[in-house]
């Protein structure tokens, strides 16, 4: 009985000590167990927000995003299965004594990225192997449909999907979603079993529906890439704007690069020429100049200027037409492109009330497109003016615009001399203009520019078919990096709108540095408009304004009026 007594004291001991031990681990310790076991079970984890779209104004995509997942691993837990880890490298396309020493040097981390932005198929095999540590990420990568037609527009993100150019950049924080986050229990082996807790919900970015008109986007960018690579020219911009807006429905840029390939990262490649780089307009600026004319009422639409005997001297310089032109009026000024004329004219006028009128044009200042690194040009103040300035600036030289503003500048005369601010995204409603000039005024300068497109005058190779255009072709030398100007590089440029009794277009056209025996903007720029134009009329169903053979008396009676 002693030996049974015992051993059954035993068993009472024994199961006495487990009740015990239960009790001070299920009520003294529980806290601190609890806590161990989700120290080592329990995991936070981002829940990845996507990022808005951007499209065209017709909803077309432009930026989307695509999910992809990226791999991560707690390094102390992939260290258990080192032997395994070129396994993982090769899947991984990685090397594996590079990933084996960056685990080393995180060995202090819990979190770290092993590779970004794999297709999801590639993600499942990796995390197949059953490494312990081992986990996939869902994130969104973006993607460009219309690659390098609006890559200059459009701009990229980076690999964490933060807007880096463009568009992505400028509208970063609409775009832009917030990461959300919950609370995950996981085994062993670091694979999540269970969503255990919502922390934060994430936000996902809003979509951004941009101006742009796909359709015109890649007609500009067909007719610049044509243009280009014909001329062997070095680079070349189109912007085209609704005139009735201001909203910019075309702006490429050649060379230009393709947002989906991080290769072709490069600021000489992706910046937005249109916007960010500036020229001196030449001849271009030439129908400002009429503007400031007819406005200062020193001159009306029929006004004439002697130009004899084809040139004028200012200072030390000697400006000349290509021949003597005799007296002409504004519009031949404009049709032949004098710079004699044009000089006079400018010479005529008060520094400020001039120096106000390319103000009010925007030259000098930045325009309401928001886009990151855009120039506002040089237009310096009429003070430190001298006279061979006030000459030059008659035919463009001593101001430089970009491609942008002189489409602004080129719209007001369309909406009848209200210059509107510039958008990049669509408009619900349009943009309230302001008054540079009288309705009178701009009329007659569209009536002027109409002439420069006509057979005979220097823009005849923009015509359009149909319809009226009005425009104004511009050549000007390069200014040199040793100083001065090149003669033998240059700017070809042709501004104008169509139709020219309505206009409900403006666009403008650069060609820089083109090659061989072409190089004027009636040559080079000028057919490029006329291409663009062209299909633009006929995609947005503007009707034909094209006056009847030999019905274009109208000129003259504006000029009597």
């Amino acid at each position: 009985m002693g030996r049974v007594s015992l051993v059954i004291a035993f068993f009472v001991f024994f199961a006495g000590a487990l009740l015990a031990r239960a009790v001070q681990l299920q009520v003294f310790n529980k806290d601190f167990l609890n806590h161990q076991a989700d120290s080592r079970h329990l995991r936070t984890e981002r829940i990845s927000a996507h990022r808005g779209a951007i499209t065209d104004r017709n909803g077309e995509p432009l930026a989307i995003s695509t999910p992809v997942d990226s791999v991560w691993a707690n390094p102390k837990e992939l260290a258990a299965a080192a032997d395994r880890v070129p396994e993982l490298a090769r899947l991984l396309d990685l090397d594996a004594e590079l990933l084996i020493r960056r685990m080393t040097r995180s060995m202090d981390k819990e979190f770290l990225y092993l590779k970004r932005h794999l297709n999801p198929e590639l993600a499942h095999q990796v995390m197949a192997l059953k490494l312990p540590g081992v986990n996939s990420l869902r994130e969104y990568r973006r993607y460009y449909p219309a690659g390098e037609v609006t890559g200059h527009l459009v701009g990229f993100t980076n690999v964490d999907d933060d807007g880096q150019e463009g568009l992505e950049l400028e509208y970063n924080h609409w775009l832009a979603g917030e990461l959300g986050s919950k609370r995950v229990l996981k085994d062993r082996l670091g694979r999540s079993v269970e969503n255990v807790a919502s922390i934060k919900s994430p936000r996902h970015g809003k979509d951004l529906s941009s101006s742009i008109d796909l359709r015109l986007q890649y007609l500009a960018y067909r007719a610049l890439k044509s243009a280009i690579q014909q001329h062997k020219a070095e680079s070349g911009s189109v912007v085209i704007l609704d005139i009735e807006t201001g909203e910019v429905l075309a702006m490429v840029n050649q060379p230009t690069y393709n947002p989906n390939d991080r290769s072709q990262y490069s600021a000489e490649r992706y910046r937005n020429r249109a916007i960010t780089d500036i020229f001196e307009p030449g001849s271009s600026i030439k129908p400002l100049i009429m503007a400031a004319a007819i406005e200062s009422g020193r001159y009306r639409a029929n006004s004439t200027v002697d130009t004899s005997p084809g040139y004028v001297v200012v200072g030390p310089k000697k400006i000349e037409d290509s021949r003597n032109l005799g007296r002409i009026d504004l519009a031949t000024i404009l049709s032949l492109s004098s710079n004699v004329g044009a000089t006079k004219i400018a010479m005529s006028l008060e520094p400020e009330q001039l120096w106000q009128t390319m103000a009010r044009f925007g030259f000098g200042s930045l325009t309401t497109s928001g886009f990151p690194g855009e120039s506002a040009g040089l237009l310096t103040h009429f003070n430190d003016w001298r006279k061979i300035s006030q000459a030059t600036l008659g035919y463009g030289y001593g101001v430089s615009v970009t491609p942008l503003q002189l489409a602004q500048a080129y719209a007001a005369f369309g909406s009848d001399g209200q210059i509107r601010p510039v958008s990049l995204v669509k408009l619900e409603q349009p943009n309230k203009g302001e008054r540079i000039m009288g309705s009178e005024t701009a009329a007659a300068i569209r009536l002027m520019m109409e002439e420069v497109v006509r057979p005979g005058g220097t823009g005849d190779e923009a015509g359009v078919a149909g319809y009226r255009v009005a425009g104004k072709t511009g050549t000007s030398w390069k200014f040199s990096a040793g100083g001065g100007y090149s003669e033998d590089e240059y700017f070809s440029v042709f501004a104008g709108l169509a139709p020219a009794s309505n206009p409900k277009l403006a666009a403008v056209v650069i060609i820089d540095e083109p090659t061989g025996d072409l190089y004027y903007g009636g040559d080079v720029a000028a057919p490029v408009f006329g291409e663009v134009m062209t299909e633009s009329l006929r995609l947005m169903a503007i009707a034909p304004d094209a006056l009847p053979e030999g019905g274009h008396g109208t000129l003259a009676q504006a000029m009597s009026q």
